[in-house]
This record gives structure tokens, sequence and C-alpha cells, in this order.
């Protein structure tokens, strides 16, 4: 069947030659396990899941993954597809508490990550030992519990200071003497209330002063107009500007969206949401916004927004428009409701097949166990989804899910994260399943362009380099990405940068424009490797 939409014709799920990838977890040493607890009738707090990060750890230039539950556990990778379990030996098997998501970020320049936990009634700052183990410092830190911190993130919100601030998203107040603890079904069927039924929770800015310390300075921003019940975080430089915009998808709440560059001088920084067009959806409604991701979609050099939602509700791609302003197209771009009848979580923009435009994958899962009961067109488990951009002049998605059996698995999914665990060029996916084992789909994909993935190493601006803008021009295309982890739902992904360049055999130009603002142009690049820049340096490495 086929559906017009916008300016392009939308094909339901079929088939996409060359698709394909494989869920490795088992053999790859993954043998981690969540397990929703409440029975059949769990309540709100114990079906929001978890978070999962890509991250290298010990600066080995493989990528480790951490995995984040009542106990956290991280596994050091060998880049060649095998991991091994150093949760005791890097000190976290010490750690205990309803652990839900995670920010990775180096907070005070040493050259090695260090990792946030955020959590209901909690929430750790890690440091990490020389890539050897990783020290407690939350208590010294000054950053405080959260009531029910969710997604959380990291980034240079003052340009040029080389530190990484931390912002944590606070969802709803909840508690065992918290009335109700489970609602009741149209049909009568108990089942986990909404967010609707709970007073929101607003969430929390840290800045870092570079020694370990961080100030609460939430108010003093102005981020404590946030509407709050916030799920998904992100920080995007969504204009030519070195502040960036900090991003909150909300649960039946408005969207935020914070423009930073205003909070200068000690002046609070208005919440404009409303006035950009991306605290509500297409037809002026708040949504159940959960997981959110920012990415260059049609290749116009301007980062576009978007935002998971719940069953039946269109995905919001909100695209941008320049000055400050977007406009939700997710409907006529291929998300109408017949392609969203899961509840999304985890997602994340990445060029799955290397042909220089950004895909889009998602994973689902509903949050009421017994909702088959209620609705036979649902259920608790729900499928991953791919969708390929077309490219073009109108660019828009197809699902491509049926391409591959591994998005026929039925899973409660929730956190998501990509990176290339084995480095040969193709971008893989770390999914969370709330009631078993994580997923580590490896692409195997048959049809792929060219590729370049990019190191980052600040100097005047933080080590990561996260909120750098990078252009890289290859013949007659240009493809903007930016520099960041955070985004998806309550996860991290790789902080490489990568680019896929299509049938472009060299980049002709890669220009970084740094957080400091300082700006650097490599020339004539080869293509189909790694590399990495130091801000500064003309040198590639």
């Amino acid at each position: 069947m086929i559906v017009m939409g916008g300016n392009r014709r939308l094909n339901r799920p079929a088939p996409y030659p060359g698709v394909h990838f494989r869920d490795t977890a088992r053999e790859a040493g993954l043998n981690y396990v969540w397990q929703i607890e409440g029975g059949r009738t769990p309540n709100i707090l114990q079906t929001i899941g978890n978070g999962c990060a890509f991250l290298d750890f010990n600066n080995d230039n493989n990528l480790d993954i951490l995995l984040i539950g009542t106990h956290p556990a991280l596994y050091q990778g060998n880049g060649k597809g095998q991991f091994i379990d150093v949760t005791a030996t890097t000190g976290l098997s010490a750690l205990k508490g309803q652990f839900l998501g995670c920010a990775v970020g180096d907070i005070d320049g040493d050259g090695y990550d260090d990792i946030y936990i955020s959590g209901y009634q909690t929430g750790i700052l890690l440091h990490n030992e020389a890539g050897k183990n990783f020290r407690d410092i939350t208590e010294q830190s000054g950053v405080k519990p959260q009531p029910w911190g969710t997604s959380c993130a990291f980034a240079e919100t003052s340009p040029g200071s080389g530190k990484l601030d931390l912002y944590i998203a606070n969802y709803v107040v909840f508690g065992p003497d918290v009335s109700p603890q489970l609602c009741t079904s149209g049909k009568g069927v108990s089942v986990s209330c909404g967010p609707e039924d709970y007073a929101p929770l607003k969430g929390a800015f840290y800045r870092n002063d570079g020694t370990g310390r961080f100030t609460d300075e939430t108010k003093e921003r102005g981020l404590d107009t946030s509407n709050g019940k916030g799920l998904g975080v992100f920080f995007a430089n969504l204009k030519d500007a070195r502040t960036p915009y900090l991003l909150v998808a909300n649960d039946r709440m408005y969207g935020d969206l914070f423009d930073l560059s205003q909070s200068k001088n000690s002046t609070p920084a208005k919440n404009i949401g409303v006035l950009s067009g991306v605290a509500y959806d297409r037809d002026g409604n708040s949504h159940a916004g959960m997981g959110i991701d920012c990415g260059d979609y049609d290749n116009d050099g301007r980062l576009d927004i978007f935002v998971t939602t719940f069953a039946n509700e269109p995905r919001s791609l909100y695209r941008n428009n320049g000055e400050g302003q977007f406009s939700d197209i997710g409907m006529s771009t291929g998300f109408d409701p017949m392609r969203s009848q899961y509840v999304a979580f985890g997602c994340k923009f990445f060029d799955f097949d290397n042909d220089g435009w950004l895909d889009i994958i998602i994973a689902n899962g509903h949050v009421q166990a017994a909702v088959h009961d209620i609705n036979p067109g649902q259920d608790f488990k729900q499928p991953i989804q791919l969708f390929r951009n077309s490219g073009g002049a109108h660019p828009g998605f197809d699902d491509v899910s049926p391409s591959s059996s591994v998005f026929n698995q039925l899973i409660i999914g929730r956190g998501l994260a990509t990176g290339d665990y084995d480095n040969d060029g193709k971008m893989d996916v770390l999914v969370v399943d709330s009631s078993g084992h994580p997923l580590l789909l490896h692409n195997e994909s048959e049809r792929n362009g060219h590729w370049l993935t990019v190191q980052l190493i600040g100097k005047q601006s933080n080590r990561n380099g996260y909120g750098a803008m990078l252009t890289a021009k290859a013949g007659a295309h240009t493809f903007l990405r930016a520099s960041q982890t955070c985004g998806s739902y309550f996860s991290a992904s790789d902080k490489r940068v990568h680019f896929g360049l299509g049938n472009d055999t060299k980049v002709d130009s890669l220009t970084v424009k740094w957080p400091s603002g300082k700006i650097d142009t490599f020339k004539n690049l080869t293509v189909d490797r790694m590399v990495t820049l130091q801000e500064g340096d003309q040198t590639v490495h």
C-alpha cells in the first residue's frame, strides 16, 4: 500500500535489499540481565527502564559498554567484537541503587572519561582514575541526589571555559506514600498509572569549576522554568553560535528549549519551546515526549530534532527552518500514526549504510504489562524499528525493519546507543531490553558507502570536543555533524563523529568549529579510516 505524504510517496514497511543487523550480545560476552519487578502490574517506576552507553574508558581506541541497572556493569571491548566484564576490577561492583541513566564526559580534562549515573532518589559521579578504575566523588563534588533523575548530559555551556557542565532531568513525584500506585483501565484491568496522575519534577543544572566541584545554578540560569516530567535531554548548537541550546523532551507536558546564550552575565535563559515550535506536536498538543536526538537529516546545514512518543502519536521530526524556528514534519516524512503503533523510547540519528543521509533507529516497548488485555492490538513487548532516509530533494524515512530478522524480535525496549564497536566503519547499535539481555546489533549491511570517523581532542575547549560542529565537503556534497554523546533515552553514544560519504572517495575539506570559537580546517582527507584532530593543530593523526 502507498500513502501520500507531503512531497514524497511513503511506502509501507518492506524489505530493503542489503540491510542486515545481527544480535551478537551473547557471543560478544554481554551476560547482563534486566528484570521488571511488580509482576503482572508493575507501577510507573518499575517500567521506566534503563540506559546504556558506548564509551572508551581506558583510551585504547576501542569502545567499551556500560549497562545501567540496580547493579551497573562495565564491559571492556577489544575492538574485534569481544567484551570482558571489568565491573569488579574497575570498582563498579560496589554500586547499588535504583540507577536509570548515564552521561559520559571528561569533567577535569585529564584525558579520561568520567561517568554520571542518574536514578530514583540517587545519582552518583564517578571519576575515571587513568583508565584503571572509577572513584565515587559524588559527596565532595556537590552534585546532590535527585528525586527521580532520568536522562542526563554533559556540555560546555560557557564557551571557551573548557569545562563540562551537567544537566539532569527529573520525572514525577512518586514514592510508596504517593497515591495512586496503580490505576484501572476502562476495561477494569489494573495497570500502571500515567504521568498525568503525578506532579512534575524539574531538572537540575550544575556548573563545573574544573576541579571536580559542581555548583547548582538551576535557578541562576533560568532552568527552573522548565515544565518538568523530563525524560530525554540533548545539548545542541541549533544556530551558528558557540553556546548550545538545551532541549528536554517532557512526558505529557510541553517540551523545553532553552537558549543558553541568553544566560550570560547572570541573565536567566528563557524557555522558548513554545515560540520556536518544538514544545508541541503538529496539532499544537503536548505529547508523551520520551527519547530525543538531533541531526541534520536533510543536509541543509542545520540541526533538526526528533522526539519519540506514545503509541498512535506521530513521532515529531522538527525541521530547523533557521532563525530559531521549527516545523513538525514527522507526519509528512514517514512517521504517521500507522507507523507509530508502538510506544517509542530510545532513538538515534545515524547513517547505517554510509550513504551520506542520516537514518533513524527506535527502541520500542509498552509501559503497561497487561496492555494486550485492554487493547488486543498492542503488546508489552515490541520490535525495534529502523527507518532509512530516502535522501534527495525531499528526504523522508522508509521503514526497512523487515529487511533484517533481528527487528522481528520482541523486547521491552528502552535505552539505545550507537557506535562502531569493531571499528569497521559501520555504525552498530546497543539496546536495552527491560525484560532480558542487552541487544548488541552488529551492522552487517551490504550496501555501504565510504566513511570517515573523527576523534576530537580539545585544548582550549573541553577535552572531548563536545559542542564542536564539523562540516565535511566532498565533491558536490556537504555534510554537517555535531560532536555530542547525549540524546536518545537515558543513554550515551560513541563520542567519535561519524560521516557517511556515499560514493565520494575523498573529503576535500573538513572544518571544525570548536566551542572556544577556534576554527580548524583540514584539506584532502583520504576516507574509510579513523582520524584524530586536535584543536589548534593542523596535523591529522
